[in-house]
């Protein structure tokens, strides 16, 4: 099944007052990038959160922002003193230098960083339980986007694989009139340099020829990755797999555009080629 590295989930709850909401990111990556912004007394989670999220989510560029709002009358507001009495001595210093009034410097402190800040409270076990259970909810809402872009990915990638498969069969029904023309190519040009043509000299140069230019194992392997693409699209996690077949697939239609040597083919082959590469730039975005 086709699941798309691209994603957003979201989830949100109360406990004991306050709002807790997750909200989770991905975008597609080669392997798993996890980015957490926890809050600082979860800090020590992160581990336990990256191995609930490597099982579930396996690659792609993961951002996970983690927020706890706690109701105005219960914050404690603590004043770093420290901090305030260097902000007021260099400002005092600064003041007296420019020659400014400093009968202000009071409220232009308590603005600054670090100086008015809220009590840091304890890690809560059962708070974090539901933290937990909250960011599954989110990964399990962000899985859902990824099948539903998947659905797209999918009809997409067999659309431009179909559109291959009978540029194939153009390939071949152009390939049944070239051997004929190499033929008869082959015999005006001997005629043309000599009044007595050995026929069979001529025939083991037509069969040499022929064997040099015949695509008929390209053309049936090419057919091969095609079906084997659309049965592996079927697999879990197939983005990689995917993406390897392609590479077969792009390396027998460049075979049968070197090989053909017919302007007809070749123009086939180059229509090939920009499905293909389509079909590469969709595979970047394949779980």
């Amino acid at each position: 099944m086709i699941k798309s590295m691209t994603g957003f989930g979201k989830a949100a709850a109360s406990h004991n007052g306050k709002k807790i909401s997750i909200e989770i990111r991905s975008v597609n990556s080669k392997g798993l990038d996890l980015n957490f912004r926890l809050p600082t007394i979860y800090r020590e989670k992160d581990g336990e959160m990256r191995t609930v999220f490597a099982e579930k989510l396996k690659r792609g560029k993961i951002d996970l922002s983690l927020s706890i709002e706690t109701p105005e009358e219960e914050r404690n507001i603590v004043l770093n003193k420290a901090v305030a009495k260097n902000h007021y001595k260099e400002l005092k210093s600064l003041c007296k230098e420019l020659k400014l009034n400093d009968a202000d410097l009071l409220s232009a402190i308590l603005r600054m960083p670090d100086v008015m800040k809220a009590e840091s409270r304890q890690a809560d076990e059962k708070e974090w339980k539901q933290l937990l259970a909250l960011s599954i909810k989110a990964v399990n809402e962000l899985d859902k986007f990824r099948i539903a872009e998947g659905r797209s990915l999918e009809k997409d990638l067999k659309m431009r694989l179909h559109i291959i498969t009978n540029l194939l069969g153009q390939v071949e029904d152009l390939d049944k009139a070239r051997i004929p023309s190499v033929k008869e190519k082959i015999r005006k040009q001997v005629a043309e340099m000599t009044d007595k043509i050995d026929q069979n000299r001529f025939e083991q140069e037509i069969i040499y020829y022929a064997e040099k230019l015949d695509i008929t194992e390209e053309k049936v392997r090419l057919k091969t990755h095609c079906d084997y693409f659309l049965n592996t699209m079927h697999e879990e996690e197939c983005g990689r797999k995917l993406g390897f077949i392609s590479q077969e697939i792009g390396r027998e239609i460049n075979t049968i555009g070197s090989k053909a040597n017919d302007a007809g083919i070749q123009k086939v082959v180059v229509q090939m080629k920009d499905e293909l590469e389509k079909i590469k730039e969709q595979l970047n975005n394949v779980l």
